[in-house]
């Protein structure tokens, strides 16, 4: 419970940075409608687009981390994924390339900022949702870190649910920057932008002491009851697989 509630303090405090790197997008929004419901709902759509393809992403790398907990690193991946946060941070030029782009990273980019400037053109509820969407997949440092959390959950549902409050974390800034314009000063902002790097070395050092299972309530769970509710999931979703397969079979007949 603790990490996922660390998830959504980490959007809601990079949110800051993203005023910065994702405003301009915010501002520039078609927001379609004449009244301020409507404005409201349109910049509520956008986000929740936004969110729902990080929560697409959340599942797929936290199927990464269960993949991973399958061959037996159900603590390693947690210890693994907090080290790289805290690592990113202290020792950043150790990932100051991390995110250049080869041609065909750089081709599928290009190509999605033009297709998100191609539905700019297009005032509709709709749009704002695709748009969303579409933004989510943009590069971005602090998505990235976000997703190193959901590989640390180990798990589809837990890797969605982290990436999802990630997303709603960071909605209320920019939903806000959508509909103001601007509503705090670049000096503030800077100043919260500076505490973002504490706070990711905050989750890592979470992510680590889960793994270590130091038995401490909340903060690090003993192996054996993270190892309990692991293969608890497993049974649940091979019963479910089960009875859908059964129920086939039955439709067969």
């Amino acid at each position: 419970m603790t990490i996922l509630i660390s998830a959504f303090i980490l959007g809601l405090m990079g949110s800051f940075h993203c005023a910065g790197m994702c405003g301009p997008i915010a501002i520039a929004l078609p927001l379609h409608g004449n009244t301020v419901p409507q404005k409201i709902f349109g910049g509520a759509l956008y986000n929740i687009g936004r969110t729902l393809t990080y929560g697409i992403m959340g599942a797929v790398f936290g199927l990464l981390g269960q993949g991973l907990q399958l061959i037996g690193f159900q603590q390693k991946v947690s210890v693994l994924m907090g080290a790289l946060m805290i690592i990113s941070v202290l020792f950043p030029k150790l990932f100051k390339n991390q995110y250049r782009m080869d041609k065909s990273w750089f081709s599928f980019v290009g190509k999605l900022k033009k297709t998100i400037g191609t539905m700019f053109s297009i005032r509709s509820f709709q749009s704002l949702f695709f748009i969303g969407m579409l933004n989510g997949l943009l590069p971005c440092g602090l998505v990235y870190m976000a997703i190193a959390g959901a590989i640390g959950t180990g798990g589809v549902a837990e890797g969605s649910l982290y990436m999802i409050l990630f997303g709603l974390g960071t909605i209320p800034m920019l939903l806000a920057i959508s509909l103001a314009g601007n509503v705090l000063s670049l000096t503030i902002r800077n100043k919260i932008n500076k505490l973002i790097p504490v706070l990711v070395v905050v989750v890592g050092i979470l992510f680590i002491l889960r793994g270590l299972s130091l038995g401490i309530p909340y903060l690090s769970p003993p192996k054996q009851k993270i190892e309990q509710k692991f293969e608890k999931s497993l049974e649940t979703e091979s019963a479910e697989l089960h009875n859908e397969t059964k129920g086939d079979c039955c439709k067969s007949n």
